[in-house]
């Protein structure tokens, strides 16, 4: 399962972010280290299901809506200089080698300073916050490859040692893999064998970006005067209220409002029996909606997902005329794949053995036979013919 997790200093409303995302129980609270141990959890990619478009019914989505489960984690607030120990530091950073991707969250509204102490609305400019988290993990990378380094650069003299393999088992806790080594030292003009300090920062840098993707998501944001989301806009910040998805979340769950996660509005339930004060707080969500088409929670974790990632939407079935299973539910199974994955890694990825007995794959909406390397596209519906299933 695909993990993003969730960083930024303390009180920029990650945890806030969490629970609305999961509505799993997280502390939330406004003092530093609220969240010490890791939360884990699950959200949920969102993606148009296909039942609609075929005339199908299907039991899995919500009004042609599909949910696809990834994990979420939650971790503790990262300060500067998290790399030498400072705060949680080595403890934070060590959570982040979990995730395939990261959510950067930043308080856009400018009311945390660098540490994430409380100040006035505005008196902080969150741009500076922006690449926070790279550095640190940067710098975090670079103390682990330095200790290692004289070693390996000895080592890389003899004629049969691969210092790329060498450095990716150095990091093979983060993932990284020993081809994302060749690709930056290809792409940054440099030697492994003959590089100095600085251009070793240089490549954990870029080694950081490629296995660690982070996306900026401006937290907050209804707070936030004008100018300031402008200029975060620029810097390619996706804006986002985690309090205000809560709200309709707990709302929605309460059977107040119709709303399902990542709608650009939603609707009050008949005989919904609200408050004033709740009536006003939930126009208030609305208003952040229409200016945004959302509260941008869903948008942070669909785009984190699909365009860091490069994932796209694979449907298995067995059946290629009624799209359906075995036992005749409809669409039952949505797989996320990496761009680039063929009907052969759907096999493996449905089960081993359907991938090591792999004969060919069906294209369930064209009703045609295709070649094992066929590159899938998002949306697909496949059927797969082992001699294991």
């Amino acid at each position: 399962m695909i993990t993003l997790a969730i960083a930024g200093k303390p009180n920029c409303g990650k945890s806030t972010f969490f629970t609305a995302a999961t509505l799993a129980h997280a502390e939330i609270a406004n003092y530093p280290f609220t969240t010490i141990d890791a939360n884990h959890g699950v959200a949920y990619v969102r993606t148009e299901c296909p039942c609609r478009e075929l005339g199908v019914t299907c039991e899995v989505c919500e009004n042609g809506v599909r949910y696809i489960p990834i994990s979420l984690i939650d971790v503790a607030g990262l300060v500067p200089e998290a790399h030498k120990g400072r705060g949680l530091g080595n403890q934070f950073l060590d959570h982040l080698r979990q995730a395939d991707a990261i959510l950067h969250l930043i308080d856009a509204s400018g009311g945390t300073d660098a540490e994430g102490n409380p100040v006035g609305v505005g008196e902080h400019d969150p741009l500076e916050d922006v690449g926070f988290i790279e550095r640190e993990m940067t710098m975090w990378v670079y103390g682990i490859i330095e200790k290692h380094w004289q070693k390996i650069q000895r080592s890389s003299q003899q004629r049969t040692y691969s210092i790329a393999q060498a450095v990716a088992d150095v990091f093979a806790g983060l993932g990284v893999t020993s081809e994302q080594v060749r690709d930056v030292e290809h792409e940054l003009a440099i030697d492994l064998r003959r590089i100095g300090d600085e251009d070793l920062v240089a490549f954990c840098e870029r080694l950081v970006q490629i296995s660690k993707p982070m996306l900026v998501v401006g937290n907050k944001a209804d707070q936030a005067p004008g100018p300031v989301l402008d200029r975060l806009a620029s810097a390619e910040v996706i804006f986002a209220s985690a309090a205000g998805e809560l709200a309709l979340r707990k709302a929605a769950e309460g059977g107040f409002i119709t709303y399902h996660a990542g709608d650009a509005d939603f609707s009050v339930n008949e005989g919904a029996n609200l408050t004033d004060p709740q009536k006003a707080g939930l126009e208030a969500v609305r208003a952040v909606m229409r200016r945004w088409e959302g509260t941008g929670v869903q948008k942070a974790i669909d785009t984190a997902v699909y365009d860091l990632l490069d994932m796209i939407v694979v449907y298995p079935v067995e059946d290629e005329s009624k799209f359906c299973d075995g036992q005749g539910r409809v669409l039952p199974d949505a797989f996320l794949m990496k761009w680039g994955s063929t009907p052969h890694d759907l096999a493996y990825q449905v089960h081993t053995d359907i991938g090591e007995g792999f004969l060919y794959a069906v294209d369930a909406r064209k009703k045609m036979r295709i070649k094992e390397d066929h590159v899938l596209e998002n949306g697909d519906i496949i059927k797969i013919v082992s001699t294991r299933r």
